[in-house]
């Protein structure tokens, strides 16, 4: 499947802007991800195996927040950044 790599991260895929991966799970899919494109992973995924808390992972229209996440027809992911910010005064 097609997989969007948010610019941040596009330094671990040649900077290309999507990829193809292959996973029945969003965990599966992201270790697919590490295997292609070794140090990846490290960066979505914590050490307890948890997404950091800075990314996000979309399914279609709705956020992942579960990395046992069925992806069985799904035909493209997209992983991101979250943004933040504050007032500065």
């Amino acid at each position: 499947m097609k997989v969007r790599i948010a610019s941040p991260l596009r330094s671990y895929t040649g900077n290309a802007s999507a990829v193809v991966a292959d996973g029945a799970t969003v965990a599966e899919l992201i270790d697919d991800l590490d295997h292609r494109f070794p140090g990846l992973a490290f960066r979505i995924v914590d050490e307890q195996g948890q997404l950091r808390q800075h990314m996000v992972v979309w399914i279609g229209q709705e956020r992942c927040r579960d990395l046992s996440t069925a992806l069985d027809g799904v035909d493209e992911v997209v992983i991101m950044q979250a943004l933040s910010g504050g007032c500065i005064g």
